[in-house]
């Protein structure tokens, strides 16, 4: 997590797997949701915060199972994402 282009915390992660990796570049936080449910999957995905196209965000999850395309972050620290990236903000995905 950066602030004015200075990290401020590193956070642990778990992306998506072989099958359905999470997509790398530069993207624009689009939009958010506390209590999120997927459509697709029927999985929940507390605290989302989406920047790619197809539903991929950031969000709590299992750090010991890939995703299916999305960032998984610890309960905590998928709140603190959540709190601290408005929609349009920018953010980078590099493997």
């Amino acid at each position: 997590l950066m602030e004015n282009g200075v990290a401020v915390r590193s956070v642990p992660m778990e992306p998506g797997g072989p099958g359905q990796p999470t997509p790398v570049g530069t993207f624009r936080v689009a939009w958010k949701d506390r209590v999120h449910r997927s459509d697709e999957y029927g999985d929940e995905m507390p605290n989302s915060v989406f920047f790619a196209p197809g539903g991929i965000a950031f969000h709590a999850g299992p750090l010991d199972r890939p995703s299916h395309g999305c960032i998984h972050l610890t309960e905590e620290d998928s709140a603190l994402v959540f709190d601290r990236l408005p929609v349009g903000a920018e953010v980078e995905v590099d493997r």
